[in-house]
């Protein structure tokens, strides 16, 4: 039953002929008997309340998707055109998936199947990676390496490489597992380590915070797909279905 009929039954039981402005308007009585009354109701109609939980929950999430779209839409440049991103993928690629990570993420390591699949399955596909370094120091130093490695490989493929041998690897993630990843993807150690110390590194990881702050981000992976943020390794089918909404607007295009 909805809320209005519901407190217009009140009103009724009451005497009212109509509610008051305020609930400062009822006497002390009134008010002890309207609470009866709700309770009664409640107990007697309880799916009620988990109507109600239902219809809050989709307003909310329909208010955080408005949200992130907008965040999408002022930050769009920086988000999908940033030469601070990584580029992998079809460089010309009709939709944009940009992935925002941690390499002490767990999830991001099976997130890094997902990525992979879909950069197999779809060759329209253009990918951005960004290192959003949450997990603590060691996850800090570790995406200092990697912005040293993209800084000497413009082409992406030994960056993937080195992606892939430190976000796949076991154990904690830091300097020195970077270094020795970087190492065995054949980059210029010599240049890691100056290129460490370059501003760029610092502003590269601003820049990712301050995008993750707008758009709501507070874990990893998160992810931009069109004009939709994703927060949470959802699984490839999910992700599948997003890159197709963002392409034609179906599910499946």
């Amino acid at each position: 039953m909805p809320l209005f009929r519901t407190l217009a039954g009140v009103a009724l039981a009451l005497g009212l002929a109509t509610l008051p402005a305020s609930a400062q308007s009822f006497s002390d009585a009134q008010k002890a008997e309207i609470g009866a009354i709700i309770k009664e109701y409640l107990l007697t109609h309880p799916e009620v309340l988990q109507e109600a939980a239902n219809e809050y929950e989709k307003r909310a999430n329909a208010a955080q998707a408005e949200k992130h779209r907008l965040a999408v839409a002022e930050n769009s440049e920086l988000i999908f055109n940033s030469p601070r991103g990584v580029m992998l993928g079809n460089r010309s690629g009709d939709v944009t998936f940009v992935e925002f990570f941690d390499y002490n993420c767990g999830y991001c390591k099976r997130a890094m199947d997902d990525m992979l699949a879909l950069m197999k399955s779809d060759p329209k596909l253009r990918v951005v990676l960004k290192e959003f370094p949450v997990l603590g120091p060691g996850s800090v130093e570790a995406a200092q390496v990697a912005i040293a490695v993209r800084m000497q490989d413009a082409t992406g493929k030994k960056y993937l490489d080195f992606h892939q041998k430190l976000l796949g690897s076991r154990g904690e993630a830091n300097k020195a597992r970077a270094l020795a990843a970087a190492k065995d993807a054949g980059l210029d150690m010599a240049r890691i380590e100056r290129d460490m110390q370059s501003p760029e590194v610092k502003a590269t990881l601003e820049e990712s915070f301050k995008l993750a702050e707008a758009m709501g981000m507070n874990g990893t992976p998160s992810y931009v797909i069109g004009k939709e943020v994703v927060i949470g390794a959802v699984g490839l089918p999910a992700l599948t279905e997003k890159v197709s909404l963002a392409r034609c607007g179906k599910a499946i295009c």
